[in-house]
């Protein structure tokens, strides 16, 4: 393999976590529902009518906007986030455990770039799984990912180099 080829790359993108499309769905459908059965006489039935297309087509806006990504390459990992936010390197030099483990216990999660919460980095788009990564100091990094056997084989592949 080339020096410079990539190992991983993966982007996560907004609107496609499965538990906040339905979220948004069932919004849209109630929205949809209220206009049908306020018979569409008055002006709040067609205020449930913009509204329940105003969150589909959000929604399907949402599903092409990228919140991250990972990419794996050159002994680094490089996350790299949606317009205003920073990128970060990790330097797979200073990293001594790599697990995959799952994200969250709980159902619904926000997505994140960069939080800093007790000692750990998340970085979060939609998914179960996630991969932690512990570095020389302690510090924790988890990256959300669809794909968390291919990333944790990557991070392992390249930490070999």
């Amino acid at each position: 393999m080339e020096e410079n080829q990539k190992a991983f790359i993966e982007k996560q993108y907004l609107g496609r976590d499965y538990v906040r499309i339905s979220i948004r769905m069932v919004l849209a459908v109630f929205c949809f529902g209220a206009y049908y059965l306020s018979g569409s006489q008055d002006q709040n039935a067609e205020l449930f009518l913009v509204v329940g297309f105003g969150i589909l087509i959000g929604s399907v806006v949402m599903m092409f906007i990228l919140h991250f990504k990972t990419t794996v390459y050159n002994k680094s990992i490089i996350l790299d986030g949606i317009w205003t936010t920073k990128m970060v390197k990790i330097d797979l030099n200073s990293i001594v455990k790599v697990e995959s483990v799952p994200y969250s216990s709980y159902i619904i999660n926000n997505p994140v770039y960069n939080l800093h919460q007790k000692g750990t980095i998340h970085f979060y788009a939609g998914g179960k799984d996630a991969v932690r990564l512990t570095d020389r100091d302690g510090l924790n990094y988890i990256i959300g990912t669809h794909r968390q056997t291919e990333l944790e084989l990557s991070i392992k592949g390249e930490m070999k180099k």
